[in-house]
């Protein structure tokens, strides 16, 4: 038994399947772990879902902000752009069925037993384990709900940025999803920036990779997290693993297997 992270498949289908190939993925011994991102940009975002579905559970993900726009645009809550490829997966038969899936997926998943976290953008520094449980529960509360539509046209908030626990609930919840799902850069004092992307060499101080922030959860877990494709070159300290290789801007998909500690990658076939 095997056990393989990975992230940021965005529709890429036929990469990622070749790299499952490449180290003998097991759908019967072997798990998957995703960090999200698995539709969007690439070409065949409905494939990938269709057999992620298929793994039922031997797959492991946490969603994306692309994932979540996907399902809002499912939604009728967000427009559909062309950059999206979400077409095809609209007016799939099997369209309502994977969305109704894909909500119930949650935003973290925690290994205590070996000290694992995964997370699609990254973990606040100002929060230990437990309200990063807590935040992780009550988004995917809403969003697997029946009212999830509702949910999704009030979650999104640049300015809720920094955390104080006499926040209102709404305002947690919109911290929250800034932090799972589009972190990147945080200020010293660990105060969240929404809008700089690029990579940490061009970006300078006071900004930093929120991964850089001390924090008391990175003593004690292993961090793995993607969204990030930029970061590829950059120093990352143990103990977290970046997993975008930005196979849908032409680059590659990776992917890390737990029990050996080795990575493998598989270029972009459109390069």
């Amino acid at each position: 038994m095997s056990t393989y992270f990975i992230s940021d498949i965005h529709g890429c289908y036929k990469e990622f399947r070749m790299l499952l190939k490449k180290v003998s993925f097991n759908t019967k011994k072997d798990y998957l772990w995703i960090a999200g991102d698995l539709v969007s940009r690439g070409p065949d975002s409905l494939n990938v879902v269709k057999y992620l579905y298929s793994l039922k559970d031997r797959v492991k993900i946490v969603l994306g902000n692309h994932d979540i726009n996907l399902i809002a645009v499912h939604a009728g809550v967000k427009k559909n752009k062309k950059e999206n490829y979400f077409n095809e997966f609209l007016s799939s038969s099997e369209s309502a069925d994977l969305i109704n899936w894909l909500r119930c997926q949650p935003l973290l998943k925690v290994d205590e037993r070996r000290k694992i976290i995964m997370v699609h953008a990254g973990i606040s520094p100002q929060w230990d384990i437990n309200i990063a449980k807590i935040c992780a529960l009550e988004i995917a509360h809403y969003l697997s709900s029946k009212n999830y539509s509702v949910f999704l046209k009030d979650i999104y908030n640049n300015n809720i940025n920094f955390w104080k626990f006499n926040l209102n609930a709404l305002d947690k919840l919109r911290y929250s999803m800034n932090v799972f799902t589009r972190m990147r850069y945080c200020y010293p004092d660990a105060r969240l920036n929404m809008f700089y992307k690029q990579s940490p060499s061009v970006v300078k101080y006071p900004l930093q990779p929120w991964f850089l922030i001390p924090s008391n959860i990175s003593k004690f877990y292993s961090i793995f997290f993607g969204h990030w494709s930029s970061l590829k070159g950059t120093y990352i300290p143990k103990p977290f693993f970046s997993l975008d290789g930005g196979c849908c801007w032409g680059e590659e998909l990776i992917m890390f297997r737990w029990e050996d500690k080795k990575w493998f990658s598989q270029a972009c076939l459109s390069k």
